[in-house]
């Protein structure tokens, strides 16, 4: 057995009941699924027993300790060689494993990421989040979409290393709080060869309503600041832009009242960026409706990611 995916789930038996289904039109089988319950009070574990002739399936309840550490229980149960994670709202392209065995052992890989996608079926909404979470327009510009796929730092809901990898670093040190990223960051400082692959995307059905969504991307915003606390340096200029996006629409509109002119300048730039957000929306979704949430989804992204993050700056300097 070569791949051992490994699915922390709460309260989450409908969305799991579907990716359980995508992972049994997998071209590629060589693999075992770990269901990691942790502390719901909806369980899964009739969904698991419904999937229990078509998949080689596991399940596990635990007391809640969040999805980082669900991940590191399922790690120890696992017996393939090579581990993959997956959110539980996430939805598997049927050739993920074919394309993922192809490429470790083309690139000698010991740990990968892969981007996010949208089904045709989503709703608006749900396309609208897709594009703020993957768009060059915002934060999501650095979540697959980076020019060198070694400087990709691999997400919960799609990514995997190999046990060697494990062996040597362990694994997630924090519940929920970047854990990803802090332990992608690890990876490569160890020399391990962790990239992007983008054959290996995901469709992400992201469960979020628009007030959920707020609280997830200024938890992001904040989870920065905590891995940074891991690894310095880790915030970097790209990081900081949400937060003078969100400094700068606050003074454009003080501007107003004090110096006109500048008012003029910053209307005239986020005029520009709303522009492009809804064109851009519109035409890679063919339809303008997508393309007026994803202006919604987009401004309320990078205010929320900027307002945590500078919420996690302001806490830090006034505890040290």
């Amino acid at each position: 057995m070569y791949f051992s995916v490994i699915i922390p789930v709460f309260n989450r038996p409908g969305e799991l009941r579907e990716l359980l289904s995508s992972l049994c039109q997998q071209s590629d089988g060589d693999f075992e699924v770990l269901i990691v319950e942790d502390g719901s009070k909806i369980r899964s574990d009739q969904v698991v027993a419904d999937f229990e002739q078509q998949l080689d399936i596991h399940y596990y309840f635990q007391e809640n300790t969040g999805q980082g550490f669900a991940r590191n229980f399922g790690m120890l149960k696992a017996q393939g060689e090579y581990w993959v994670f997956f959110d539980s709202d996430c939805v598997i392209p049927n050739d993920y494993f074919k394309l993922l065995r192809e490429v470790i052992n083309e690139k000698g890989l010991d740990a990968h990421g892969g981007p996010d996608n949208a089904m045709e079926d989503f709703s608006d909404f749900q396309k609208a989040i897709n594009f703020s979470m993957t768009s060059i327009w915002t934060t999501g510009g650095i979540r697959g979409k980076v020019a060198d796929p070694k400087k990709y730092q691999a997400r919960g809901y799609n990514m995997g290393f190999s046990r060697k990898v494990y062996e040597r670093l362990g694994g997630f040190v924090d519940p929920n709080q970047g854990e990803d990223i802090e332990l992608s960051i690890r990876i490569k400082n160890a020399g391990f060869n962790l990239q992007l692959v983008e054959e290996a995307y995901v469709y992400h059905k992201r469960r979020s309503d628009f007030g959920s969504f707020l609280k997830q991307s200024f938890s992001f915003g904040m989870n920065r600041v905590n891995v940074n606390r891991y690894h310095p340096g880790a915030i970097k200029a790209v990081h900081l832009m949400p937060s003078g996006f969100l400094l700068g629409a606050v003074l454009t509109l003080l501007s107003f009242f004090i110096i006109p002119s500048l008012f003029i300048v910053g209307v005239f730039f986020y005029g520009l960026w709303t522009l492009g957000v809804f064109l851009d929306a519109s035409i890679s979704n063919q339809s303008l409706g997508v393309g007026l949430l994803a202006v919604l989804c987009a401004y309320g992204q990078l205010f929320s990611y900027g307002a945590g993050m500078i919420k996690a700056l302001l806490d830090n300097r006034f505890k040290d």
